[in-house]
C-alpha cells in the first residue's frame, strides 16, 4: 500500500498538514518497498482556485492508495473518491510517525464525506 500524508516538513517528525489542497507537501510512504519521499505541494499552497482539485490530481498521478489529511473538501473529496483512494482524517498536532501509527492500529476516521465546505460553495 502506498500512502500520503499532507505535511508540514520532510519526514517522519513533521507534524500532519491540517489543509489537504494547500498542505505545504505530501510525505510519501510505500509499504511494499519501504520506499519513503517527500513531494513538495508549493504551486497550490497559494494558488487563487482550485487547490483542492489540483492536488487531488498530483495524489491520483501519484498512484497513492490512502490519504491522511486533516481536512477535505468536497471538490477534492469526490475526484480522490472517484478514483478509489481512501481517505482518512488525522487529528491535529500530531506527527507522521503518529499519524501512520494509528492508521496501522485502525484508529483514524474513514472519510465518508467531505468534512468541511468548499470555499467557492
Amino acid at each position: 500500500m502506498k500512502i500520503a500524508f499532507t505535511t508540514t516538513g520532510k519526514g517522519w517528525d513533521a507534524q500532519v498538514d491540517t489543509r489537504f489542497g494547500r498542505a505545504i507537501g505530501f510525505f510519501i510512504f510505500s509499504e511494499e518497498s519501504k520506499i519513503e519521499y517527500y513531494v513538495s505541494n508549493e504551486q497550490n499552497m497559494n494558488a487563487m482556485g482550485g487547490a483542492g482539485v489540483q492536488s487531488a490530481q498530483n495524489i491520483i498521478n501519484l498512484k497513492i492508495d490512502a490519504l491522511v489529511t486533516g481536512n477535505m473538501g468536497p471538490r477534492a473529496f469526490q475526484i480522490l473518491n472517484s478514483a478509489g483512494i481512501k481517505i482518512y482524517l488525522a487529528e491535529e498536532n500530531l506527527t507522521i510517525k503518529e499519524a501512520y501509527e494509528a492508521f496501522k492500529k485502525n484508529e483514524l476516521k474513514e472519510v465518508a464525506n467531505p468534512n468541511v465546505a468548499g470555499h467557492w460553495v
